[in-house]
């Protein structure tokens, strides 16, 4: 089992009270699953992704990685379980814009101080992947929004992680685009990489084999997409246009931002690119 979740709680605090955003959270991924957690604006779904993906800590409960308890554990052995074992797509894309496609994508490898040679080969390969072999020197604004994301994957996937954490992956692509994109995941997840996936979209919740539900901090429902008797509070709340959870604690919203910046300068730091080592 790859993930374990536990019990986990999460509290932000705000000018006047406590507000809890998740509420006895419990999760069971086994290596090679394809899930998608679904939920409303608002509903938690964003915070559960950060501490998924050890970018955010819960304020209680227990976290196993791996079967590695990593509830307690201090900064610097979250990052290297981030940095070593799971990969991140985001709807933002987060490429550097000096840099070309290929450039982009060997930057983690960089600080896995993997050597240069090697570096351009794995990315040289994870393009291939996601098909975009002819397109490996292009720079981000010589490509379309659905070549950006597949670059922002081959970046997610060069490092060979175990597990995939994608949060509203196609929400800034037209349809085509996103298709694609979830044809690719499709790809990665046969190849055995483990993916959980933040949507808002059913559609793209329905290629996962098993769909989770959460509202107001609870996971309601979960299965082969399956439905309970609370999914009508669920499809009643549910609005199906918003991307983001807009209405937890603006603490919560403010923090996921940054916590993605924050992700995004410790892995792709541009001044620190030695172009000459390509």
């Amino acid at each position: 089992m790859i993930v374990e979740m536990n019990g986990i709680c999460k509290d932000y605090l705000s000018a006047q009270n406590t507000v809890r955003v998740l509420r006895n959270v419990s999760l069971r991924v086994e290596k090679g699953d394809y899930i998608a957690i679904m939920g409303p604006s608002g509903s938690g779904k964003t915070t559960l992704m950060n501490i998924l993906g050890f970018l955010d800590l819960p304020t209680s409960g227990e976290y196993l990685f791996d079967g590695r308890d990593l509830t307690n554990s201090g900064d610097d052995e979250l990052a290297e379980v981030r940095n070593k074992h799971i990969g991140f797509v985001f709807q933002s894309f987060y490429l550097l814009p000096r840099l070309t496609a290929v450039e982009n994508v060997a930057l983690p490898l960089l600080y896995a101080d993997v050597p240069p040679k090697e570096r351009i080969r794995r990315a040289e390969e994870a393009l291939k992947m996601v098909g975009l072999e002819e397109r490996m020197n292009f720079y981000p604004n010589q490509l379309s929004g659905g070549q950006c994301q597949r670059v922002a994957i081959a970046r997610a996937i060069v490092g060979r992680p175990e597990l995939l954490l994608a949060d509203e992956p196609t929400g800034a692509l037209d349809s085509l685009s996103g298709n694609q994109i979830m044809d690719i995941f499709q790809q990665l997840n046969a190849s055995g990489i483990t993916i959980i996936m933040i949507t808002h979209e059913q559609s793209v919740a329905d290629c996962a084999d098993r769909i989770y539900h959460i509202l107001d901090g609870e996971i309601i429902e979960n299965g082969e997409q399956e439905h309970d008797s609370r999914s009508a509070d669920y499809e009643a709340d549910y609005d199906g246009e918003e991307a983001y959870d807009e209405d937890e604690p603006e603490e919560a919203e403010e923090q996921s931002d940054e916590q993605a910046e924050e992700y995004d300068e410790e892995n792709c730091e541009e001044e620190e690119y030695d172009q000459s080592d390509s």
